[in-house]
Order: C-alpha cells, then structure tokens, then sequence
C-alpha cells in the first residue's frame, strides 16, 4: 500500500466531489446549525492513495475558523479521517470546528481523540434541519434517534 496524499481539490475534481458527497449524504445540500451548505460546491480536500480517493473533507472558512463541513473516509482505520482533519488544521487561522449529530458514536469518539471538545448541544436541532431537508432519517447510527447537533472544536 502506497502512501496517502492529501491535496486542495481543484476546478478538475468538482464532478467527483459532487459525487461523492451526494453517494455519501443523499444529496449534496447538508444542513448544519441551520445553514444550508452545497456541500458539493464548497472548498474541499480530497486524499488519495494508489491513484484513487480514498476520502473527503468539505470545509467552509470564516473569519478565523475553519468549519468541517463533511468528512468521510472510505476506508476505516487507515488514517485517512486523521490526514484529512490535519490537513484542515493547517489550514485553518486559529480555530477548527465540526457539528455532528448526537447519535454519530464514531465521529464523537474520532474528533475527541484528536483534541477537539464539546463545546455546544442543540437539542431538537436535527429536527429543525429535517424540515428544509426531508430526507434526513428518524433513526441515526445503532438505532439512536437523531435529534440533537453537538459542536466540536479545538483552539490552535
């Protein structure tokens, strides 16, 4: 296995980019503390090993704070989230931050061992964002109800 590489996504890498954030979301549109993002149409960075993506990370850069908007990994345990959220820290001016929902385990944990803390929870939050985007589901992740966005942040 060859190493991994991450890099900016350019103008050349936008049809793969919307289609995978849409294989990954249901759709490129995400919605996050009631802000409607094109996930698809945002800066993105992609990694990739041996000539193929193996992930993605769309962010949206404000002010001094860099916001994960999607991350997705296609392959687990192999360092491929890390890279990515690395490679955004460098990016960002002083302040990395990610919404999640309450019943996403995995990225709770993944963030959290990486240095980043809970700094919010809005309750009924997902609820609201099902309004504007229908086809977000009842039940999340190990039959938790989704209900709730938790932030998450590190200070750099």
């Amino acid at each position: 296995m060859s190493a991994l590489r991450v890099r900016r996504a350019g103008a050349d890498d936008r049809a793969t980019v919307q289609r995978l954030v849409s294989e990954a979301w249901h759709g490129s549109l995400l919605v996050v503390h009631g802000v409607t993002y094109d996930a698809a149409g945002l800066p993105a960075l992609i990694a990739e090993r041996d000539g193929e993506v193996a992930g993605l990370l769309t962010y949206h850069l404000d002010g001094d704070a860099l916001e994960i908007v999607s991350l997705n990994a296609f392959t687990t345990g192999a360092g491929v989230g890390s890279a990515l959220v690395e490679a955004a820290r460098e990016l960002a001016p002083a302040r990395l931050w990610v919404v999640t929902t309450n019943d996403n385990l995995d990225a709770l944990r993944f963030y959290q061992r990486r240095g980043f803390r809970i700094v919010a929870v809005a309750p009924d939050a997902v609820d609201a964002a099902r309004r504007i985007k229908p086809s977000i589901p009842l039940i999340g992740e190990h039959g938790i109800p989704l209900r709730d966005e938790i932030t998450l942040e590190i200070r750099l």
